[in-house]
């Protein structure tokens, strides 16, 4: 099975742009297909779902829609769907909830690889009701997290575990599953945020483990939405609700405000869209992206083998880790540049990257990439071409320092 990337591109009117687009941890680009089920989205549907108009009726079918379609992304129960503007909202909408749970004498245990909207939310609660914080690190040289570590850091008062399934900096991939079930048996819960690991990794909510997955579908090419999938829909009707609706079931009770119907019609499509990166995938949609993920990764991993060639061929240009599990996404640094200056001359070669300090990068802080200038992050996208990857490469060889 092959996958055509130049059929993907075809779905993506952005591409004609003129630039080289390795920055997809800033947001992928949107297919047509999405920007036109937001325009329609906005032509049809209304600001509610509960009345009995036709548009409200529609508002309510966009609605169910956008959950089946996650919850088959996730593999999950459209019951336990939790949709909202941003996955950083609904993470501290839920640390919110859970604050009764992880007061003194509870444990909270954290990772360097996070994304801060899976650090921070905890962090406030913990620090607002004296819940102790522990963080699982990472080896320097490889930027892995060793699983060992969690049998150590997971004590008998531990109430939570929030850990990345991919890190969107380096890459690497933590074992999620091994936290999972060490902090299932002293009976807390495991949030994982899948932000850096879709659409790269087919996400089995039961394979990881995970009582909560986050989601963020800007990752993949969706308009600006985010999840919350409960592995146990049940266990949202046994928590405080965050909703301003005193009679809130399942998962309206962590729904602050209204839906935007409109981005959630794209939400669908987009996931529609990645169910259909390999044009001979068949079936139902979960059996669609398993298809469409595992051609995706195939072509990735031998892209993503020449991305690392390219970069080892250009003098004083480190690589941060090498995971042996990973996503395609990579950082690096460059002696004796500033990494905005390297990202400024990449954008005058019409290359876009993700760059600076990463202010929000408690892993490059630890590793002092931050103290000297920050790091370039690139990602491969499935629009991410071999001629991309070879520009790239001349253009870094042509870089004043």
């Amino acid at each position: 099975m092959t996958y055509d990337v130049a059929r993907v591109r075809g779905l993506i009117p952005s591409l004609g742009d003129g630039w080289i687009h390795l920055d997809p941890q800033a947001g992928m680009l949107v297919p047509d297909s999405v920007s036109r089920a937001v325009s329609t989205g906005f032509r049809t549907s209304a600001f509610s779902h509960t009345n009995r108009h036709a548009a409200a009726r529609r508002s309510g079918a966009i609605l169910d829609a956008a959950r089946e379609a996650v919850a088959d992304l996730v593999g999950g129960d459209p019951a336990g769907v939790v949709l909202g503007p941003d996955r950083a909202v609904l993470l501290a909408w839920l640390a919110e909830s859970l604050s009764s749970r992880l007061g003194l004498g509870t444990g909270i245990v954290l990772s360097r690889l996070d994304d801060e909207a899976n650090v921070a939310p905890w962090l406030r609660i913990a620090n607002r009701y004296g819940a102790h914080v522990r963080w699982a690190e990472v080896e320097i040289e490889t930027c892995e997290m060793p699983a060992w570590q969690f049998e150590e850091l997971i004590g008998p008062t531990a109430r939570l575990v929030a850990v990345t399934a991919a890190s969107p900096i380096v890459g690497s991939a933590p074992a999620v599953r091994v936290a999972a079930d060490r902090v299932h048996e002293v009976g807390g819960l495991l949030v994982a945020d899948c932000f850096g690991a879709a659409p790269y990794a087919l996400i089995d909510i039961d394979e990881l483990n995970a009582d909560v997955v986050a989601l963020s579908a800007p990752a993949w090419g969706g308009p600006q939405i985010g999840a919350l999938v409960f592995r146990d829909p049940a266990f949202l009707d046994r928590i405080p609700s965050m909703s301003l609706n005193p009679y809130a079931k399942g998962a309206e009770r962590l729904e602050v405000g209204g839906h935007q119907y409109a981005l959630l019609a794209g939400l669908t499509t987009s996931i529609d869209y990645l169910a259909g990166l390999d044009e001979q995938a068949t079936g139902s949609r979960r059996e669609r992206l398993e298809v469409s993920i595992t051609s995706l990764q195939d072509y990735h991993d031998q892209l993503f083998e020449n991305l690392m060639e390219v970069l080892d061929a250009v003098p004083d240009l480190t690589v941060i880790g090498r995971a042996s599990t990973r996503i395609p996404t990579v950082s690096f640094t460059i002696a004796g540049m500033q990494a905005e200056k390297i990202s400024a001359e990449l954008a005058d070669h019409r290359i876009g990257t993700v760059s600076g300090a990463h202010g929000g990068s408690r892993l490059l802080d630890a590793l002092g990439v931050n103290d000297e200038g920050g790091a370039v992050t690139l990602g491969l996208a499935p629009y991410t071409t071999k001629f991309e990857i070879e520009q790239l490469g001349r253009a870094l060889n042509s870089l004043e320092k």
